[in-house]
């Protein structure tokens, strides 16, 4: 392929550069055993750095690039996983900020892509591992409608429905963290790159004020 403009050979140049560093910080995710909060924090943003610098076609061709690394790198399993969510959440996000869509839509479908890929994740690594994760999470949602109980001092005795029903609602709650957290991040970062996304809604100026 002859590269003939300057556009070109950036769009080359930053998509294979930011693509790699995303796969490295996924590699880094999976096999070291500290620093996974801070990783999968910063996980999404190189792709999403490309999608507002070079628009939604590029971003695309470095999700692929990413995808086919890591298919390489870690196998069909696990360099996938990295699809559900981070993948297609950066993809959301810039595609959302590039387009300059309000943090309600793309905080509303990151939670959405996040607890659905939250799920995959899980049927993915039980059969990986040949155990039920579901049950881990489970088990945290009784103990927390367990304690919740007893605080109160309340007569009753979870069911299996309320179990799964509060197991799902805690993954929302930390899809919501999660997915809000990046937007205050990317908020606070991306000007110093010369970016900008949308503005927060009122009811979030007070914490992502970074400007006072």
């Amino acid at each position: 392929m002859k590269i003939t403009t300057k556009t070109e050979a950036l769009n080359i140049v930053e998509t294979s550069y930011l693509a790699s560093l995303s796969s490295l910080l996924w590699v880094a995710l999976y096999y070291l055993p500290i620093g996974g909060a801070l990783l999968r924090l910063i996980l999404p943003l190189p792709m999403i750095l490309l999608h507002l610098r070079r628009g939604t076609k590029i971003a695309l061709e470095g999700l692929l690039i990413q995808f086919l690394l890591l298919f390489i790198i870690m196998g069909p399993v696990r360099g996938t996983l990295f699809l559900f969510p981070y993948g297609i959440l950066a993809f959301w996000l810039g595609w959302c900020w590039f387009k300059e869509k309000s943090w309600k839509l793309s905080l509303t479908g990151g939670v959405v892509i996040g607890t659905l890929g939250f799920l995959i994740r899980v049927i993915a690594l039980s059969t990986l591992v040949g155990d039920n994760l579901w049950v881990l999470i489970t088990r945290a949602s009784y103990g927390l409608i367990e304690k919740f109980i007893g605080l109160f001092n309340l007569a009753l005795y979870p069911s299996i429905l309320s179990i799964q029903i509060g197991a799902i609602l805690l993954i929302i709650f930390q899809e919501i963290v999660y997915v809000l957290t990046v937007h205050i991040v990317a908020y606070s970062l991306f000007p110093k790159f010369k970016l900008t996304i949308p503005d927060p809604p009122r009811l979030l100026n007070s914490l992502v004020d970074f400007k006072n």
